[in-house]
């Protein structure tokens, strides 16, 4: 079968840009890649600069494996932190941000598009503007690497950038890369995956748009020491095989108090799998180690909408946090964009699972027919093998602007990472709708709304907060409304009290409608849960909410 040559690459807009390259959403906010240029920009083209024709070199080939990576590593691990990469190359650093987004990779340059019946194509991201420190790219075949070497004549220069650009020019390396894949039609090159910033990736599955991101490794976000970003510096992509369903993908990762080798097996489908496994080396002490960290976006929703002036009802990449616990219960915690910076912390041992997810799937409920966020994708993160011991942190960062990810959730190990340490994880990450499980018997949190406490339509004692969960599925969805005696409500507020409680079938939306009516102690946070109880067993997941009186 001749393999698809059209290629289907999501668009984007400046603010998804912008947010590629801030310091903390770095690649995580970005909806479109620098490589998609604006096909339609009509801007008449300018004489391109000119260089000398490069010689060509023939590939170096050096054995490669992940364990000799990983000693490599190891080895590297025991020595000075190596600085960042930059580059010398005069007209990378003339790109600014109207010349960069006229750049793109040309698809006829891309590379395995050459294999017979191949499903995966790779193509490179521009160095310039905002990404400035070289990424090294290699194949490996048959336990051989050889270098992917990228030149101007790699991509396709619109407007401005051609008088920039000089042809025939040696790039000292790329920004990063995207694997394509006939993901969504078997005659289409969909984007599947990219790897771009720091140690940034996100991936796509069927009818998914780009959304939230995954990272490498956090260390130390949002504690008392500065953030370390750790990057990926180079990358090993295992050539495809005729007919291969999944493709692998090897990085080497530097950070000032750590190294790290990382494998990566990419699998597309209806929802996208990388199993990754992580080998990380400890140079210096880390005050927290976070590990399979997300990176999403929450700015408004239900539960405050009243402060942004909009049209679109909510605004979100993701709208919650699940956790499956070792037992098999499951945690709902809605995401709130606070006044001031909030951390929440979910102690587990041997989790299931975690995962930030859009569970909303109705484009009325979001009425923005150019950001879809109806078709964000959700992740999830299975650990594989037993993580023993932690906790799930939730970091919640005030945000004005959609183009900021103010939101990160990751796994923070019981034992601190130490000097000398030599640590491994593996776990798999899984990239699409992820709907709730309708063969699951507990109901599921549908909704969960906020405002004023009290009665509709009287004058309430100021200082209360009203909440309103939806229950929906699972074995209380057959039930009747004159059921509600056989359901109990398990409420608990620390910090603040549970004034009143009532729970009702809505048989509009066949949901159990729990309200509860909210004080404060004082000024601290008042952590909330709520799970429904009844028939000697839970019947639905556990409401969490962290609310803080303003």
């Amino acid at each position: 079968m001749p393999n698809p040559r059209t290629v289907q690459v999501p668009q984007f807009s400046r603010r998804q840009l912008l947010a590629a390259g801030s310091a903390f959403g770095a690649f995580a906010a970005a909806g479109g890649w620098p490589g998609h240029a604006l096909a339609q920009d009509s801007a008449a083209p300018a004489e391109p600069a000119t260089a000398p024709a490069p010689t060509p070199a023939a590939p170096q080939q050096s054995p490669f494996s992940f364990d000799d990576l990983a000693a490599r590593m190891q080895k590297a691990a025991k020595g000075d932190a190596v600085p960042p990469e930059t580059s010398s190359a005069d007209f990378l650093s003339k790109l600014d941000y109207d010349s960069y987004r006229m750049i793109r990779f040309d698809p006829d340059k891309s590379r395995f598009e050459d294999i017979e019946d191949t499903r995966f194509e790779l193509q490179a991201f521009h160095l310039g503007w905002l990404f400035k420190e070289p990424v090294h790219l290699s194949s490996v075949e048959n336990g051989q690497a050889s270098p992917m070497n990228f030149s101007t004549d790699d991509f396709i220069y619109q407007s401005k950038a051609r008088k920039i650009v000089p042809e025939h020019a040696d790039l000292p390396g790329i920004a990063g890369f995207r694997l394509n894949t006939p993901l969504n039609r078997p005659d289409v090159m969909d984007e599947l995956i990219a790897f771009q910033g720091a140690s940034y990736f996100r991936a796509l599955g069927r009818g998914s748009a780009y959304g939230l991101s995954a990272r490498g490794l956090a260390v130390n976000t949002g504690v008392s020491v500065a953030e370390e970003f750790p990057r990926f510096t180079q990358f090993w992509v295992e050539t495809p095989t005729s007919g291969a369903t999944s493709i692998t993908v090897f990085a080497e990762m530097h950070s000032a108090s750590l190294t790290g080798a990382y494998k990566f097996v990419i699998t597309p489908g209806e929802a996208t799998s990388v199993d990754v496994t992580a080998r990380l080396f400890i140079r210096e002490d880390i005050q927290q180690l976070g590990v399979a960290p997300l990176t999403s976006m929450f700015l408004y929703g239900p539960r405050n909408r009243h402060n942004f002036d909009d049209y679109r009802p909510r605004v979100h990449d993701s709208d919650g946090l699940a956790i499956e616990q070792a037992d098999g219960d499951k945690l709902w915690r809605p995401l709130q964009n606070p006044n001031k910076l909030a951390s929440s912390y979910f102690a587990e041992s041997a989790p299931q699972s975690f995962g930030l997810y859009q569970r909303e799937r109705e484009f009325d409920h979001y009425q923005d027919a150019s950001a879809r966020y109806e078709r964000r994708p959700s992740v999830r993160v299975t650990p594989q093998g037993d993580w023993g011991k932690g906790m799930v942190r939730l970091v919640e960062i005030p945000s004005k602007l959609e183009v900021n990810d103010n939101i990160v959730a990751f796994w923070v190990p019981e034992a601190p990472a130490k000097a000398g340490d030599a640590l491994e994880f593996a776990y798999r990450l899984e990239w699409g709708d992820l709907p709730p499980d309708p063969s699951d018997q507990r109901a599921y949190v549908d909704q969960t709304w906020a405002g004023t406490g009290g009665v509709s339509g009287v004058e309430n004692t100021k200082g209360t907060r009203k909440f309103v969960i939806d229950f929906k599925g699972g074995e209380i969805s057959r039930l009747p409304a004159s059921a509600v005696d056989e359901i109990k409500p398990v409420t608990h507020a620390n910090k603040g009290k549970i004034e009143t409680q009532t729970l009702s079938k809505v048989e509009q939306d066949n949901v159990w409608r729990l309200v509860l009516d909210i004080s404060a102690d004082g000024d601290a946070p008042v952590e909330l849960s709520a799970t429904l109880a009844g028939f000697g067993r839970n019947l639905s997941e556990t409401w969490l909410y962290q609310w803080t009186k303003t």
